[in-house]
């Protein structure tokens, strides 16, 4: 399922393989939380950008359109028509981002539905249930994700909660995929470490969960308050205790600075759904920097986005135009941005990949790790 190719220091590259086909590592998954990328991309557009994996949201998907029709319709990959690689996330997340609807007990997690107020359980067994019915090829363990900081004696206790709803996850999906009309029994169970920014109970939590020998490890609950300088001192304490033959996850980050440091730090899978948000408000990023479109000095502008980039959008389009758009409140500013945005993120993996093939990364990392945060 993973073979580790090369590394260089703690930077690693491999290739992963799934029911869906194969992902060269490292790699930044696009986010589509509802079956779709926000923006108007389709399955198409991602093809043509490069995409590898795409990401998709359990607990929105159970709301609308349900996870039982999808089962219907042949699965998450046949509705949206995309045939590669799939990962979706446990629902999880939302226990964090939607705390003022929800209340956690040992059984899972009481939500109030944040579209018409409907009451909705999710534990580790209806989330495994509704993963299952997507048929993604890698299931992510339902978790909390604590907010940063929180109080020590609560971080422990939710993590001791969070292994047990592990154990209870890889039981029920064990059980899934034997089942005869479940839509692909090859689906992975990834582990999700937690324990807030303390880094003792990131390591024992690491440590409990690498013994249920599962297909990968994510590190989640990071970026959700701490400083980033915190995060990777956390990312730092747990990659010892990660098993090195399985696929390394860091949850909802981040910035092209940000992937290069954990890529630096041991890290092989990313998502975030910053890059795709910020070209909705005309933040796109170059390899000088990042740009604002909205800015009055690109009205005559006739360079594309980025002159140094070959997406379908730097191709054609300047920057000019695209300031036309947003100006006049076009959707076709955000489609034409989220996909060079998306484009430039999964180009800047590749650069990553053949980095370290040839030996050089630390060199790309001195080079680009700044620069590509700045702001032009």
């Amino acid at each position: 399922m993973f073979e580790l190719l090369k590394t260089e220091g703690k930077a690693r590259r491999g290739v992963f393989t799934c029911a869906h086909g194969t992902v060269q590592t490292p790699v930044f998954m696009n986010v589509g939380t509802q079956g779709a990328i926000k923006g108007a991309l389709s399955a198409a557009d991602l093809e043509q950008i490069g995409t590898q994996v795409e990401l998709s949201n359990t607990y929105h998907l159970h709301l609308r359109p349900g996870d039982e029709i999808v089962k219907q319709m042949g699965g998450l990959h046949k509705f949206m028509t995309w045939n590669g690689p799939i990962l979706t996330d446990s629902g999880g997340f939302q226990v964090f981002s939607l705390a003022s609807l929800r209340k956690i007990k040992e059984e899972g997690v009481y939500f109030a539905s944040h579209i018409d107020g409907r009451k909705i359980f999710m534990g580790p067994e209806e989330s495994m249930r509704i993963q299952s019915n997507l048929g993604s090829d890698i299931c992510m363990a339902f978790d909390e994700c604590v907010e940063n900081p929180a109080p020590y004696d609560y971080v422990r206790q939710s993590c001791d909660r969070t292994y047990r709803w592990l154990v209870r996850c890889k039981a029920e999906n064990a059980r899934l995929n034997a089942l005869p009309d479940t839509v692909n029994p090859n689906q992975m169970l990834w582990g999700i470490n937690q324990g807030g920014i303390f880094p003792e109970l990131r390591i024992r939590n690491m440590q409990q969960i690498a013994e249920l020998d599962l297909p990968g490890y994510a590190i989640g609950g990071l970026a959700v308050g701490e400083s980033t300088e915190t995060m990777y001192e956390i990312i730092e304490a747990v990659e010892p205790h990660m098993p090195a033959d399985k696929t390394r996850y860091l949850m909802g980050v981040g910035t092209p600075s940000n992937i290069i440091e954990a890529v630096a730090r041991g890290v092989d899978f990313f998502d975030c759904v910053m890059p795709a948000r910020n070209a909705r408000h005309a933040k796109l990023f170059t390899w000088q920097g990042a740009i604002n479109l909205k800015n009055a000095k690109y009205e005559r502008d006739e360079n594309p986005i980025d002159p140094e980039c070959d997406c379908p959008v730097c191709r054609r389009y300047t920057r000019s135009y695209l300031r036309h758009l947003f100006k006049a409140e076009e959707m076709l500013a955000m489609r034409l941005s989220v996909m060079h945005n998306l484009y430039f993120y999964n180009m800047l993996m590749t650069r990553i990949r053949a980095a370290i093939d040839e030996g050089r990364f630390a060199q790309f990392r001195r080079e680009y790790s700044e620069r590509l945060d700045r702001r032009i």
